[in-house]
């Protein structure tokens, strides 16, 4: 058996001594070339790849936004096609900006998008993307319900679980080495997360946690989450948003419990005429 101390030291080895030596190497075939351009070139080629490896668990601001962007493109380059209504989108970025300042991470760059898609969903991914499709949003009632579901995004993303899931699911399938994860991988496996993977129960009660405090403190009536969440359980066949966000009456009973008494009708958002005036385009 090895000794324990021997494996990180060999760890550590690799993780330190394997990317000096690689970055003297190039710097060296820097200073002998007689043409910069050309030397430059290489040492792209000899020190990039490993620029491309992530670290998931010292991640930084900068870089989840960075790969949340990656993934944004993936998304709408192959999966989406974002809504040409304006009035819609305004309505929505306008909507989901009132919402960030009273979440619990308000000084990321959030990107709230509308993507042409008749299926009832919203899904969020790193870096502070948002997603609401046009079904969703022809299905909901009032402002209370979408502010409950995109706060409960907002949730997901301020609580870190797209790359807490990433982490898990990145050790189950051994994808990654002493260096870390491959950027390319990483975003693949953020499609994924974001469009397939089931959030576990412990990431739904935290969204759910986040969400009622932000609508409360953004002045909505809570209860707009719950009304959206049994008017998805009443459906014949589950939604999309069910299969990725599995809602039961647990949770909407959960939910009831959460928030303070006599509080759940207060607030802005629950007029049905005013929310079918801000999206009567869609319709």
């Amino acid at each position: 058996m090895l000794n324990p101390d021997s494996q990180i030291s060999r760890r550590f080895y690799r993780r330190l001594v394997y990317p000096t030596i690689a970055l003297l190497v190039a710097v060296g075939l820097t200073i002998a070339a007689p043409h910069p351009t050309v030397a430059f070139g290489k040492l792209r080629d000899l020190v990039g790849p490993g620029l491309q490896v992530l670290q998931l668990s010292t991640l930084s601001d900068q870089q989840e936004v960075a790969l949340g962007q990656q993934i944004n493109q993936q998304l709408l380059r192959n999966q989406f096609r974002l809504s040409d209504n304006r009035q819609v989108n305004r309505y929505v970025t306008r909507l989901g900006d009132s919402l960030v300042p009273y979440s619990d991470r308000p000084n990321l760059p959030y990107t709230f998008q509308v993507v042409e898609d008749d299926s009832v969903n919203a899904f969020a991914t790193m870096g502070g993307f948002v997603y609401v499709t046009t079904g969703l949003l022809q299905e909901a009632d009032n402002e209370a319900q979408v502010a409950g579901v995109m706060a409960h995004e907002i949730g997901h993303i301020a609580e870190k679980h797209s790359i807490q899931q990433m982490r898990e699911t990145i050790i189950a399938r051994g994808l990654a080495d002493a260096a870390g994860v491959d950027r390319n991988v990483a975003v693949q496996l953020g499609l994924e997360i974001a469009l397939r993977l089931p959030r576990s129960r412990q990431h739904e009660y935290e969204a759910d946690r986040n969400a009622l405090d932000t609508m409360l403190a953004a002045g909505y009536a809570p209860v707009g989450l719950i009304q959206f969440f049994e008017k998805l359980l009443d459906k014949p066949s589950p939604p999309t948003f069910l299969s990725t966000h599995p809602a039961s009456e647990d949770r909407i009973a959960a939910l009831q419990q959460m928030i303070p008494p006599g509080q759940a009708r207060v607030g802005e958002g629950l007029s049905e005429s005013t929310y079918r005036s801000n999206v009567r385009s869609l319709f």
